[in-house]
């Protein structure tokens, strides 16, 4: 037996089956929309664009890099002990003034070795002069033999003569002329022995005492060096300038010879910057570079490129010949382009923000008065001004400078 439908549910039916045909037609119509506005529906106005003619002329070839300035002088200061931080008196960016306290290390170990140093010198001081004493001595009595030594032999010489003399006179013998001979020969011998153990004596106790004298030399080094050491406990400030690193973590061990503070001159500036490895071989020392820093341009010189590279890059250097420009400030990103050769006649296009490096873009060119057509453009080299067009583009062709980038799904634009 057939049912009767009710309305409502007719109703139903009728609103889905509408829904069905919606979400197939909606997707078409927005396709459709698209394609139409790709084929040249979207428009532009002239105002809010700008063109560059192309043309033919030299170009001087400079590589774009990234850099940041950094203050030209920066002293790293190390912890002169092992230690552990006990206070900090500064904080990164602080202005301090040469010899301004950083920090507060724990030197009780190295005052206890510096207690022990002194006491150190102090016995090998008293060593020395004891050992002076003694050499002393040792001399004097040396010196008081051969004194008595040359006047036994004198003592002999007169007898040699009398005996001689009275030998001569016939009151005398040959043997005991022999004998007064021997003793006298055998006392020059033996004041000749004492001579030269005086001479090899003193330069015995010479080199002795000399040896003490370095030995004490060393120790007052070691001192002085212990004496500089409790004065760094505090960790001055090397110069005036601005901290731009404090390790200020109280309680924290650091190593001897740790980086603990960098201190940094902040009246002269000079740039790190990076190349990517495919463009390094364009940086060479003593290159000129050109720095931008917002509207104002200064002058430079590569002062040296790193051998290796760091993430992809190379890292290289750039001196300032305005190294203290009121503009320049610590950790600003800059622009600059370094000089690496030049081309005499290319076509060229002025720089804008659309290069980004050598290879294929797709840029606006303008068709006649009224339109913009989508074109792809080979660009090569480049400086801060120029931009080497090395195909896709012909001298007096207009094309557009501007970044388009809202439109890059379009072939054309119209001009309003």
């Amino acid at each position: 037996m057939d049912r009767i439908i009710e309305k409502s549910e007719l109703k139903r039916k009728s609103i889905k089956r509408w829904l069905i045909r919606a979400a197939w037609i909606v997707p078409v119509l927005v396709c459709a929309f698209w394609g139409l506005s790709a084929i040249g529906g979207k428009s532009v106005k002239s105002s809010d664009i700008t063109f560059a003619t192309v043309e033919r002329g030299p170009i001087e070839t400079a590589v774009a890099a990234s850099g940041r300035i950094v203050p030209a002088f920066e002293e790293i200061v190390i912890s002169p002990v092992a230690s552990r931080i006990l206070a900090v008196y500064a904080q990164p960016g602080d202005s301090v003034r040469e010899g301004t306290p950083l920090l507060q290390l724990d030197l009780q170990e190295a005052e206890t070795s510096y207690r022990n140093l002194r006491d150190s010198y102090q016995v090998k001081q008293n060593q020395l002069t004891q050992l002076r004493l003694s050499n002393r001595s040792a001399l004097d009595e040396l010196n008081m033999l051969i004194d008595i030594k040359d006047m036994e032999v004198n003592r002999l010489a007169i007898t040699v003569e009398n005996e001689r003399r009275l030998d001569s006179l016939g009151s005398g013998t040959g043997d005991r002329v022999r004998q007064a001979e021997t003793a006298y020969a055998t006392g020059q011998l033996e004041l000749k022995g004492l001579k030269q153990k005086l001479v090899n004596e003193r330069e015995r106790l010479a080199s002795l005492e000399s040896a003490a004298v370095l030995e004490l030399g060393n120790s007052r080094r070691d001192l002085e060096m212990m004496e500089y050491t409790l004065s760094q406990g505090r960790v001055p400030a090397p110069h005036d300038g601005i901290l731009t690193y404090l390790s200020n973590s109280i309680g924290s061990t650091v190593a001897a010879g740790e980086k603990v503070a960098v201190v940094g001159d902040l009246s002269n500036f000079k740039i790190t910057a990076d190349v990517p490895e495919g463009s390094s071989y364009k940086v060479r020392p003593g290159a000129d570079a050109i720095v931008r820093i917002g509207n104002v341009e200064l002058k430079g010189t590569v002062a040296n490129v790193e051998p290796q590279s760091t993430s992809g890059a190379v890292p290289f250097t750039v001196t300032l010949d305005d190294a203290s420009n009121p503009r320049l400030r610590p950790g600003v990103r800059v622009q600059l382009y370094v000089s690496y050769g030049f081309k005499d006649d290319v076509v060229r296009i002025p720089a804008g923000s659309f290069y980004s490096g050598p290879g294929l873009y797709k840029l606006f060119v303008a068709d006649g008065t009224s339109a913009l057509k989508r074109r792809e453009v080979k660009l090569g080299d480049s400086n801060r001004q120029w931009v080497e067009v090395t195909g896709g583009l012909s001298p007096g062709e207009k094309v557009v400078t501007t970044n388009l980038s809202d439109f890059e799904n379009y072939s054309k634009l119209k001009l309003k």
